[in-house]
């Protein structure tokens, strides 16, 4: 309360005083303890409304304690029932759980993880993916203000993911790893990783390449086979020792017919090993019988030229020659596809040439490009020339049609130069990113299809996209979103295919221990996407006959199931339209791989040092009682006195205004019941 407030409190004090001795006082002929009553009811009502319209304000400062965190993240996935610490872990739970000591000291916070990290204590050790990396990273996001001491009772054995001992260095909080496992060496001989191409091509021979390992101290013997189906296609004798405990493998194998062929390799198992299930690894091949072939046609360089050839040939089936634009004139039938980079008046042949043989093309417009020349070639779009440039970054049209786009965060990429100036088509046309300039949309399309007398055609307003390459590494760890969706573009450009209302987007096989998500994308008959259908799929196995019928989900853009619960088959599927007599046939096939059945021990190791680096400690699983006295002393791991401070105005306070009113009935009363009114 400042102190000029405290002056107007005193001043309302004494002119409610004078106001109650004039009203009683003055005018009262004979004093009596009653007249007295009188005047203290009356400076009671007065100086209570003085009071409520100085509305003076006090501060109310509340302490309280606040008990540091103690976060439990447990490794659910399938690895820890293999290891047979399923019931351990389980018993190990139940016990910090009901530990009163731990309650008194910390708020319990219990969290699982597989492929990813949940906020519940549901063990069931199921999941086919362990990610610890992951879940470390987002227990600092969420408890990096507080202090968090963290238990991660796991085998340390992860599937996938960045490496969690060197994720934890951002992680703030003391690790204590729970180790489930052992450090008891067993004899082993596994297939450590196994390198193929996903497609190879008719009458090609392909090469894999195929890792051995070794764990044990004596002279073994063993043989490695390539099978397919009943037929051997590779074998040779392989020798181990201790020093020599790993051996990399080198071969091809014929591709003789189309389609998909699944083979197995096998690394003939020992007489006492534990575990043979890591010793075969199942892998398959997409033969194709053609490749489609790209002409990427620039007259100088440009990084953007690397980054467009590497992204489209990160599939197999593309191919990619830069060429210069009088280059490519004898060899327009060499070519499904043809990428033209910022062109000039050098392109007038190789356009009229395009244009009579009606061949699919993409045109790449970027500061470079004389857009007098484009304005003048092209009939199909004009571009108002001002000789300015502007930064533009990308908006996703969730309503593009013709194929389906995944969201790989346009958003966040960085902007493409482009020319600055209104862009006006003369046909339809279908837009994928729209511009946005200083975060703000412009409908102004930044990349557009669209197709005219059965010719494909794309134009992208803008360069340097391979910052964009760049940018989807660093928010993902991987080029494969960036080079799907140019993959995508690619394949719809180099195709001419009727478009369908219903599109269904598959792969042709699937590795048994991933997500296996279907996507589809219908269409009304004025080929805009129609959100208010039901797409159901029914998936057939081949072998048992079995059939199974699953609903697709809206998500965004597209309908999606997941199929990941599936059983390793070959399979059939038919997606069909509720509301509409059109379906969607095809097939694929599940290989049987379960990655957490790859391991033998935990990973003590590893766990050791992020228990070190972190500045915690490790502990077996028979060990946790030393864990629960460690954090019980603990000095690190204190409550937290803490004060909450709230300034309050005292007209909030109900019971000043009770008091206003309880004083004006007592004073009515005894002047009725004395006579005075």
């Amino acid at each position: 309360m400042s102190s000029i407030t405290l002056i107007f409190i005193i001043l309302a004090g004494i002119l409610a005083l004078l106001l109650a001795l004039f009203q009683y006082w003055n005018t009262s002929k004979r004093k009596s303890k009653l007249t007295w009553m009188f005047v203290f009811l009356r400076f009671t009502t007065i100086f209570s409304i003085l009071l409520l319209i100085i509305n003076p304000k006090f501060e109310h400062v509340e302490f309280y304690k606040e008990k540091p965190n103690l976060l439990v993240a447990v490794d659910n996935s399938s690895s820890v029932k293999d290891l047979k610490q399923d019931k351990n872990t389980l018993r190990l739970v139940e016990s910090l759980t009901q530990n009163t000591e731990l309650n008194n000291k910390f708020n319990l916070e219990f969290y699982s993880f597989g492929d990813d990290l949940n906020s519940e204590d549901f063990l069931v050790f199921n999941k086919q993916q362990t990610n610890i990396s992951n879940a470390i990273n987002q227990l600092s996001q969420i408890y990096k203000e507080s202090i968090s001491p963290t238990i991660l009772i796991t085998d340390g054995n992860q599937t996938y993911g960045s490496d969690y001992e060197f994720s934890s260095e951002l992680y703030k909080q003391p690790i204590y790893p729970i180790i489930l496992g052992d450090t008891i060496t067993y004899t082993d001989l596994k297939i450590q990783q196994l390198n193929v191409n996903k497609y190879a091509f008719l009458k090609n021979s392909f090469p894999i390449e195929v890792f051995l390992v070794y764990n044990g101290n004596s002279n073994v013997n063993s043989q490695f086979i390539v099978t397919n189906g009943n037929a051997t296609l590779y074998s040779q004798s392989i020798t181990f020792s201790k020093n020599n405990n790993s051996k990399v493998i080198n071969f091809t194998l014929p591709a003789n017919s189309v389609g998909v062929s699944v083979y197995k390799a096998t690394l003939v198992p020992l007489d006492n090993e534990k575990n043979i299930v890591n010793n075969t690894k199942n892998f398959a091949v997409e033969v194709i019988d053609q490749k489609t072939k790209v002409a990427l046609i620039s007259d100088f360089l440009h990084p953007d030229l690397g980054v467009i050839k590497k992204s489209i040939e990160s599939n197999e089936q593309r191919d990619v020659t830069i060429l210069k634009s009088s280059e490519s004139l004898n060899q327009i039938n060499d070519f499904q596809l043809f990428i033209l980079y910022q062109p000039n008046n050098k392109f007038n042949q190789l356009f009229d040439i395009l244009n009579k043989e009606n061949k699919n093309s993409m045109v790449i417009v970027g500061t470079k490009t004389d857009l007098n020349f484009l304005n003048t070639i092209s009939s199909n779009y004009d571009q108002q020339i001002t000789n300015q440039t502007e930064d533009y970054q990308a908006e996703r049209n969730l309503n593009y049609s013709p194929f389906i786009i995944d969201d790989i965060d346009f958003e966040s990429f960085p902007p493409l130069k482009s020319n600055y100036g209104e862009i006006t088509f003369s046909i339809p046309f279908e837009t994928i990113l729209y511009k946005k300039f200083n975060n703000i949309p412009t409908k102004e399309p930044l990349l557009v299809t669209f197709e005219n007398s059965g010719r494909r055609e794309a134009v992208l307003f803008g360069e340097n996209i391979w910052q964009w390459r760049a940018q989807s590494y660093l928010n993902t760890k991987s080029f494969n979103g960036f080079d799907n969706f140019m993959g995508k573009l690619v394949q719809y450009l180099a195709s001419n295919k009727k478009r369908n209302r219903l599109n269904v987007d598959s792969e042709s096989f699937y590795n048994g221990s991933g997500n296996i998500i279907i996507k589809a994308q219908f269409f009304d008959k004025n080929f805009e996407f129609d959100a208010r259908e039901t797409l159901t799929i029914t998936v057939k196995d081949k072998i048992s006959n079995e059939e199974k019928s699953f609903p697709f989900i809206l998500k965004n853009n597209n309908y999606q199931v997941d199929l990941s619960n599936l059983k390793p088959s070959e399979y059939t599927f038919k997606v069909f339209a509720k509301n509409e007599n059109i379906s969607q046939s095809g097939n694929f096939q599940i290989l049987e791989y379960d990655v957490e059945q790859q391991f033998l021990n935990a990973d003590v190791t590893k766990l050791e040092r992020l228990a070190t680096h972190s500045g915690g400690a490790s502990y077996f699983i028979n060990t946790t009682n030393s864990l629960v006295n460690d954090l019980l002393k603990d000095t690190r791991f204190v409550a937290i006195q803490k004060s909450n401070k709230n300034t309050v105005p005292l007209i909030d306070w109900k019971y000043l205004l009770f008091l206003i009113a309880l004083t004006l009935a007592i004073e009515w009363f005894l002047r009725k019941y004395n006579g005075l009114i």
